[in-house]
């Protein structure tokens, strides 16, 4: 791989001193090779879209009429853990660079370190909550410092694929709708902007984007970064560019994120943004010699835990995009295509019988291997170095309660979500500022269980401080509760390695007492048709939960609180020729058929599970 990038390079050593790209504040223009050019870009992002598919999505955006992609780099999809930097498989970054380079496509580039884009924090990567006083996003020594690290991997990385270096970056942004943000720290940005220019050069356009307010252009905008704006359908054009030339009153109007459609949480209905707006308002910037991207063009997948939060964003980020979540031209896309210049049924109707395996407090020894930690007082999923999924606190009760007993969270401190059973048997659910007092039954010495999930960091605003897990002690009663086992659960490794469906790890189902109740792992298969298509996933009669499809995490089902009612699953990940291994972790209350359900499209309109 590096040994192509590497070529590629070579090939245009002997061009690059006549390769530049700049703006021209008196044509009020950019220049491309020294003559005026203006782009018609999309946004896409090869975090929610995979690598095999990566090809085919950009092929589909430069038959569209397009000239550039947009792409965000998300710091905590390469750091997941301090100092261990991963840039191969599904991160190849560069790999992604050099396939636009291939189809034609220039690259605006949007490397953070904060990307917001309803992705996990933001993009910034949970280990800095281990410093609990931390400032993100401003001029805090102790963020500088891990800021200035990444970059110095990341911007050395990808220097060589600028424009004028021989590659299709042609812009790069620092940081992201910082006008946003509550900090408002102009040494941060005169820190990233010493920090970009140190690792690419004097001659790379920078650049920011904000909303379409003075305050947050004053925020968020700085001398030697050129100021873009974004706006959608329901802004007047010629007021949002009046508004950057007040912050930029020489160069090209911009709009750095144009959006056709939104993004979705669980319980709202899916969001759409009209086909005929989109491409009208289009047509009417790019006739002003503006330069417009597309948010999003095809937005993709929250594959296992990368969803953001403020409210929980929904696993699918289709976004009523031009390109849907599996790649498949809408009217939308045909609509624009017309202004810059068949889905595949699998398996219709095909149904799955899931098998139970047992609760979590009984699988303790597989999921968590290296054993709990103790604790006087709960930890977080920072501290344990746990940053994504689930983890299960244990106790004891501390006394007889044979009238039911309050358990209360009293500062708000479950983080998302608790499943509380007693003895093995489920109990009910805590959620995160909703539900912060549930019933308890039990005698002294009963074991306590409380699954925590966590429904995905605050990306966006001035809470992304998020922690996860048990933030505080909880009360039972008038007893506190202390003294806790905490097991980190690997349930994501165990999966990757073909458990629960590899021999020798099928384990009896609960008890028939228990039913179908609280946290349980259930698995199946699908058998091969010798063919391997896109197909949507549904749960008719589940709660909540997770899938695996051959191991790999689909992500988030939730079909009673909605809109999405399927998962996509992307056809590189089944066997045309062997069975396929299918995982469900539902978390509160299974159906008694057991049966998912493949279907040839997408449900994510629905804000009540339909049969």
């Amino acid at each position: 791989m590096y040994k192509l990038h590497t070529d590629h390079f070579n090939l245009y050593q002997s061009f690059s001193s006549t390769r530049s790209f700049s703006i021209d504040p008196e044509r009020n223009c950019f220049l491309k090779d020294g003559e005026p050019f203006q782009y018609v870009s999309g946004s896409i992002h090869y975090s929610r879209v995979p690598r095999s598919y990566w090809r085919d999505r950009l092929n589909k955006m430069y038959m569209s009429g397009l000239n550039a992609v947009q792409v965000y780099v998300p710091w905590n999809f390469h750091e997941q853990v301090q100092g261990v930097y991963e840039f191969d498989g599904e991160r190849d970054v560069e790999y992604f660079l050099n396939l636009a380079n291939q189809t034609g496509l220039l690259v605006i580039l949007r490397p953070g370190p904060y990307i917001c884009a309803e992705w996990e924090m933001g993009g910034l990567p949970a280990w800095l909550l281990h410093n609990p006083n931390i400032i993100l996003r401003s001029a805090d020594s102790d963020y500088l410092q891990a800021v200035s690290n990444w970059m110095a991997v990341l911007l050395t990385k990808l220097r060589p694929w600028l424009y004028q270096n021989g590659g299709n970056i042609i812009s790069v942004q620092v940081e992201n709708e910082y006008g946003s943000y509550f900090a408002c720290d102009y040494n941060y940005l005169r820190h990233l902007r010493t920090l970009f220019r140190f690792f690419l050069g004097e001659d790379v356009v920078l650049f920011t984007t904000d909303g379409n307010t003075d305050k947050e252009l004053v925020c968020g905008t700085l001398e030697g970064l050129y100021a873009t704006i974004d706006f959608g359908t329901d802004t007047n054009i010629t007021t949002a560019f009046r508004r950057q030339r007040r912050f930029e009153p020489k160069g090209p109007l911009v709009n750095s994120e144009f959006y056709t459609g939104w993004l979705d949480h669980w319980g709202d209905k899916h969001a759409a943004v009209e086909t005929q707006k989109v491409s009208r308002m289009l047509e009417d910037m790019l006739s002003l010699g503006a330069s417009v991207n597309m948010y999003m063009f095809e937005g993709g997948t929250n594959f296992g835990y990368w969803n953001g939060a403020f409210r929980s964003v929904v696993t699918s980020y289709d976004y009523n995009a031009p390109l849907s979540e599996a790649g498949d031209p809408t009217d939308k896309l045909l609509a624009i295509r017309d202004v810059i210049n068949g889905d595949v049924e699998l398996n219709h109707g095909c149904f799955c019988k899931i098998k139970p395996h047992k609760h979590f407090h009984g699988l303790l020894d597989t999921l968590c291997p290296q054993g709990p930690v103790q604790s006087h007082h709960p930890l977080t999923f920072e501290e344990m170095k746990h940053y994504y999924g689930f983890m299960l606190y244990r106790t004891v009760l501390p006394r007889n309660l044979p009238e039911p007993t309050p358990l209360i969270s009293p500062m708000n401190g479950i983080h998302d979500r608790a499943y509380v059973s007693v003895n093995g048997v489920y109990q009910g659910m805590m959620e995160r500022d909703v539900t912060l007092v549930m019933n308890v039954t039990g005698r002294a010495g009963d074991q306590l269980d409380m699954v925590v999930e966590n429904m995905g960091r605050v990306n966006f605003g001035n809470k992304i401080n998020d922690y996860k897990g048990l933030l505080g002690n909880l009360i039972l009663g008038n007893d506190v509760l202390t003294d806790w086992l905490i097991f980190s659960l690997d349930i994501d490794v165990m999966i990757a390695t073909g458990w629960p469906q590899a021999g020798g790890v099928d384990v009896p189902p609960e008890p028939k007492s228990e039913g179908g109740r609280g946290p349980a792992v259930y698995s199946g298969t699908l058998q091969p048709t010798g063919l391997a298509w896109d197909t949507f996933i549904k749960l008719n009669g589940w709660t909540k939960g997770q899938v695996w499809i051959n191991g790999v995490n689909l992500g988030r089902y939730w079909p009673q609180r909605g809109p999405q009612q399927t998962l996509y699953v992307p056809g590189s990940l089944l066997s045309p020729t062997v069975p396929n291994n299918i995982t469900v972790l539902e978390l509160e209350n299974a159906p008694e058929h057991g049966r998912v359900l493949f279907m040839d499209r997408p449900q994510l309109n629905n804000t009540r599970a339909q049969s």
